[in-house]
């Protein structure tokens, strides 16, 4: 675990947070990820985090939007080290713990087809919402991965959205 990441932990959980992160996390993890040419997000230094691209729910307009992410790793076949790149991302539609789910889920459900750029490379996904007991299992990692989406959860009414992107 980096150093700090227990701090940005709890202050990340509060309500505070969830007031101002939406406005200015998403702005700053733009602006460095153009100058860097996609191969840094600033808010990536705590949790891994994506670029992501989807059409519009109702434009059908590129929608660009940066993403923490928790990066799933294909195992070996011959039973060894996991690979470098993930073949799997789950993107938690938290809204930092704001009422209403955020824009970009709309739009990976209206066209599941999008696009990541993780660590400077482009790739091409397909979006599937989980559900069920598969969603059971993947909220129960996450919230190991990172605890204060249980925060979020315990503040609003909806049920939080758990995306898996696989690549095409």
């Amino acid at each position: 675990m980096p150093p700090g990441t227990r701090l940005v932990q709890k202050v990340s959980s509060t309500r505070a947070f969830a007031r101002f992160a939406p406005h200015v996390v998403p702005a700053m993890d733009r602006a460095v990820h153009r100058l860097t040419r996609g191969k840094v997000l600033l808010s990536a230094q705590m949790l891994p985090g994506v670029i992501l691209t989807a059409k519009g729910a109702r434009t059908g307009l590129p929608r660009v939007t940066p993403l923490a992410c928790m990066p799933e790793r294909a195992a070996q076949a011959d039973g060894g080290e996991q690979g470098p790149w993930p073949r799997t991302w789950v993107l938690v539609g938290s809204n930092f713990g704001r009422p209403g789910h955020p824009a970009w889920t709309a739009n990976l459900m209206a066209h599941p087809d999008a696009e990541v750029s993780w660590k400077g490379q482009d790739i091409q996904v397909t979006a599937r919402l989980l559900e069920g007991d598969e969603r059971a299992g993947v909220w129960a990692a996450a919230l190991a991965f990172w605890p204060p989406y249980a925060a979020y959860q315990a503040r609003v009414d909806r049920e939080i959205r758990l995306f898996r992107l696989e690549r095409r």
